[in-house]
């Protein structure tokens, strides 16, 4: 599975932002797909995920801000970002996994670069 991220920038404190992440490759069968998070020098955090029935997941800082959704007809994840505040400053990595029998498998889109400003 690969996984390619769009939309990050630069966007002031209060604004928004739409990610994309569109999937290709080996996708039969992905169980979710989401969005991680990175600040430096902290550890990669879940933001949102979206299971292929539909269920979403989001984490309680993003909850009423952020929305992940997704286009089965073209493979594609978005997340889009409300009310964006500079602690969401981040790189945002896409996710795809598969579970098979009891085994996760993570397959990881490059980052793309969200900045808030105050």
């Amino acid at each position: 599975v690969q996984l390619q991220a769009f939309g990050g920038g630069l966007v002031q404190s209060g604004g928004s932002l739409r990610l994309s992440c569109a999937a290709s490759g080996s996708i039969f069968s992905i169980n979710g797909m989401g969005w991680y998070r990175q600040s430096p020098g902290k550890q990669r955090e879940l933001v949102a995920t979206i299971t292929s029935a539909g269920g979403t997941h989001y984490a309680d800082s993003v909850k009423g801000r952020f929305t992940i959704s997704r286009d089965n007809a073209k493979n594609t994840v978005y997340l889009q970002m409300n009310s964006l505040r500079p602690e969401d400053t981040a790189v945002y990595f896409c996710n795809a996994f598969k579970v098979i029998t009891t085994t996760r498998f993570n397959f990881w889109g490059q980052g793309t670069l969200v900045t808030v400003s105050s």
